[in-house]
């Protein structure tokens, strides 16, 4: 595959660039909370390292579907059809349905399992080694699920821009971009319950949202991102308020 680097000396080029990346950023939230939360898992002298072996993967992944284009629009299209009542036509089943489908239960199984963990009152016993996973589990965990993100990122790198070279930067400069800032968003989530519940929850909504694209139900994307920043927005202001309202202990005075 030849680069043509010629592209650069266009300003549009630079605008696509920085468009995708943000957009790259952006669709990259999920698979940072993610990954933050099954890190989590490990020893927490572990924690860093983790969080870079998996951004580093989904890095890896996304060149590598970037390079393979044709094989991914390959993926789009029907394998066989099964006939579903409530689908006129049947349902045709491609090798990009099967990937999403299979990412979006996985989503769905592990966050709920993780929600029943932290209600069973089990992340102590977690971050003192008892329950800890190996790294080996958790590196597994996140490359399945970085398939199915890379597939989404990849996708919707492929309806903005037509040049690979200019997809393969954006998504080098937005790996880049959170894995600066992954630390700080793992610290902030693991330090506050209430936010990792509702990150959580979250990701069960990206899994249902994926197995229903599975079945060519397409849901429009910024209405679950704005979802998730309004939820954040008003989370942050009740942990202002509870932290505001806190009862005020007052030394007893004394008096002759």
């Amino acid at each position: 595959m030849n680069f043509d680097f010629s592209v650069f000396s266009s300003a549009n080029t630079w605008v696509s660039l920085l468009t995708l990346t943000f957009m790259e950023i952006v669709l990259g939230i999920d698979n940072i909370i993610f990954i933050s939360i099954i890190v989590n898992r490990l020893p927490r002298e572990q924690h860093a390292r983790g969080r870079s072996i998996g951004l580093f993967l989904a890095l890896l992944f996304r060149i590598g579907l970037l390079l393979s284009i044709s094989w991914i629009v390959g993926l789009k299209h029907p394998l066989f059809t099964l006939p579903l009542p409530w689908m006129e036509g049947g349902w045709g089943v491609s090798g990009r349905d099967l990937i999403l489908l299979g990412g979006g239960l996985f989503l769905i199984g592990k966050s709920t399992t993780e929600i029943h963990t932290k209600l069973q009152g089990e992340e102590e016993e977690a971050q003192t080694g008892k329950a800890a996973a190996t790294m080996g589990s958790v590196i597994i965990q996140i490359i399945l699920i970085d398939i199915v993100f890379s597939f989404d990122s990849i996708l919707t790198a492929v309806g903005l821009v037509d040049n690979v070279l200019i997809m393969i930067m954006a998504v080098i400069l937005s790996m880049a971009v959170m894995m600066i800032f992954s630390g700080v968003v793992a610290d902030f989530v693991n330090r506050n319950p209430t936010i990792k519940m509702l990150a959580l929850s979250f990701l069960i909504m990206i899994g249902v949202m994926l197995v229903m694209e599975s079945f060519h139900k397409e849901i429009e994307k910024g209405y679950i991102y704005f979802a998730m920043f309004f939820s954040l927005l008003v989370e942050v202001l009740n942990m202002r308020l509870r932290k505001k309202t806190e009862p005020v202990h007052l030394r007893d005075s004394q008096y002759d």
